[in-house]
C-alpha cells in the first residue's frame, strides 16, 4: 500500500489534471504494486485502494534555498522502498514521469540519485559543485504493517 505525497510550488493551473490518478498509475507500475481504484467510503468495493497519492500544487517551497519551481515527492511503503538500489531505479522512473507531468525541462533538473534518465551537471562539465540548483526531490520511507492503520486496526492484523 504505497503513499504518495506531491508537494510543489508550481500554482494549482500548472499541475495537470488528474495527476494524482496519473502518479497512481506510475507508481504501480514503477514499484510493481496492484493500482486497484480508488472509491468513496460506502462505496462498494471501499477500502480495495492500494496506491495512495496526493498532490498539493501552490505551497511556498525553497529547495537549496531558491524558490525557483520546484517538487518534492516522499515515497512510503512496505516493502519495495527498503534499499539503495530499488530506490535509484525507483528514483530514475519517477524523476522522468514527474518532469514530463510538470513539464520540467530535465536540463535543468536534479533528482536526489542518478540514473540514466538523469542530468547531473551542464554537458561538458563535470564538476559536481557546479550541479544545477535542484528541482526535483525525492525522498523513501520504507513502512511496517503495524505504521498503517485500516478498518479499524492495523495492516499486521489483516
Amino acid at each position: 500500500m504505497p503513499f504518495l505525497e506531491l508537494d510543489t510550488n508550481l500554482p494549482a493551473g500548472r499541475v495537470p489534471a488528474g495527476l494524482e490518478k496519473r502518479l497512481c498509475a506510475a507508481a504501480a507500475a514503477i514499484l510493481g504494486k496492484p493500482e486497484d481504484v480508488s472509491v468513496g467510503l460506502g462505496a462498494p468495493g471501499w477500502g480495495k485502494s492500494r496506491v495512495n497519492a496526493t498532490v498539493r500544487p501552490g505551497l511556498a517551497m525553497a529547495v537549496n534555498g531558491s524558490t525557483e519551481p520546484c517538487a518534492q515527492l516522499l515515497v512510503s511503503s512496505i516493502g519495495v522502498v527498503g534499499t539503495a538500489e530499488e530506490n535509484r531505479g525507483h528514483s530514475a522512473r519517477l524523476f522522468e514521469f514527474l518532469t514530463k507531468e510538470l513539464g520540467l525541462d530535465q536540463d535543468r533538473c536534479v533528482g536526489a540519485g542518478r540514473g540514466p534518465s538523469w542530468t547531473a551537471a551542464p554537458p561538458g562539465d563535470s564538476d559536481p559543485t557546479s550541479m544545477p540548483l535542484l528541482k526535483i526531490i525525492m525522498r523513501f520511507l520504507p513502512l511496517e504493517p503495524w505504521q498503517i492503520g485500516k478498518k479499524g486496526t492495523v495492516v499486521t492484523f489483516l
